[in-house]
């Protein structure tokens, strides 16, 4: 309109991934005007997080040095490289350990593991700044440190490569891991140049150290939990779906991504009250031929389902040929199998499955879990 002093009819839209979309409108001189962003992004996050996990890792060097004898005209050369080499030693035995145990689980649930890692990083090092004030207990306390910290540095190392992917929209996974590698080690830098004017001020006062720690765990934490609540993963795991099939079973509606990824817990966890093993051998899900044609019965699906009461667990045995849509037909199968028994408001025709748990549910709940199964990859951006 003429004579107008603002902006007019909006023009277009652009939107990355998951996030906000931002509107453009055109100015009366005839410029695009691009609505401005949310505030802080991620990267900012991050770079504090860096930053604070610098500082506190220089308190912490200090501390092991002090401990282990360094400016000690008394200490034994021999001792300290001993309490080295067993420090060393147990990390490594925790790392391979750690990997062992729970390295599937890393890939599905990488925002956990990621703040998991940092909780327990900021753990090892405060174990690290008390150590010298206990000189008989100071082996030990250094080996559970380095124990904690291996165990960090598979944890980090791994959702860390899983995150980039997920960065990686273009397929440009190198480009995006090579400057988030410059980009902490531009935020480490400036950590070591105020770690080098912050040391002597607190090398002779262990108060005030642990309190400028404390300051700094504080911020790397607030900073390291926004930075994985940003995440918006747009694939399922099992917390997601759950959450996507309680809300879906509930009220009839797909949650969207970035709903879904702020209803996950980061800590506690979020699964229903069976636990859902996919992937299990039929080896295992089976031990007799009364059970496999119990189990395989009217089977229509290229899967097998098993309820184990006595382990409170579903157990899924995929086929041999299984697309992603079948793989997350027999999740959502499993799911909604231990929604039944949890106490929540169901839709009528749930209410009528729930009435029923105690009977055989295969014929009506997988074909309800296909039409579930369709639903979400209709309304979701990636399965």
């Amino acid at each position: 309109m003429a004579g107008s002093k603002g902006p007019v009819a909006l023009q277009c839209w652009e939107r990355f991934g998951s996030g906000s979309p931002r509107s453009c409108t055109v100015a009366p001189d005839g410029s695009l005007s691009w609505e401005a962003g949310g505030g802080p992004g991620q990267g900012l996050r991050a770079a504090l997080t860096a930053f604070a996990s610098s500082l506190t890792g220089s308190l912490a060097t200090q501390a092991v040095l002090q401990g282990v004898g360094v400016g000690d005209a008394t200490a034994s050369v021999s001792a300290a490289t001993i309490t080295w080499l067993l420090k060393d030693g147990t990390g490594m035995l925790g790392r391979i350990g750690f990997a062992w145990l729970m390295g599937s689980r890393l890939d599905c649930e990488a925002k956990k593991w990621r703040l998991f890692a940092d909780v327990l990083n900021d753990a090892a090092m405060f174990l690290e700044i008390v150590a010298p004030a206990f000189p008989s207990c100071f082996t030990l306390i250094v080996c559970v440190s380095s124990l904690a910290k291996c165990i960090v540095g598979v944890a980090g190392g791994a959702t860390r490569a899983a995150l980039t992917m997920h960065q990686a929209r273009r397929d440009n996974m190198a480009d995006v891991s090579a400057k988030d590698g410059s980009q902490e080690t531009l935020v480490n830098l400036a950590g070591l140049l105020v770690s080098l004017l912050l040391l002597p001020l607190l090398s002779e006062r262990p108060s005030l150290s642990l309190a400028a720690f404390f300051l700094f765990t504080i911020l790397h934490l607030y900073a390291n939990f926004r930075a994985v609540r940003a995440v918006i993963m747009e694939t399922f795991n099992e917390a997601r779906l759950y959450l996507v099939l309680k809300h879906f079973i509930q009220r009839g509606k797909v949650l969207t991504p970035p709903l879904a990824n702020r209803m996950e817990p980061l800590w506690t966890g979020c699964h229903p009250t069976l636990s859902l093993s996919l992937g299990v051998p039929l080896h295992s899900l089976v031990s007799s031929a009364s059970e496999l044609q119990q189990v395989s019965e009217g089977h229509r699906q290229p899967y097998l389902l098993r309820w184990d009461r006595c382990q409170g667990q579903i157990q899924v045995t995929l086929g041999q040929e299984v697309s992603a849509g079948v793989i997350l037909r027999a999740a959502t199968h499993g799911l909604l199998l231990a929604a039944l028994l949890e106490d929540v408001p169901l839709t009528e025709e749930l209410e009528t499955l729930r009435a029923r748990s105690g009977q055989p549910l295969k014929e009506t709940v997988g074909p309800l879990s296909k039409r579930l199964t369709r639903s979400l990859i209709g309304s979701t951006p990636s399965s």
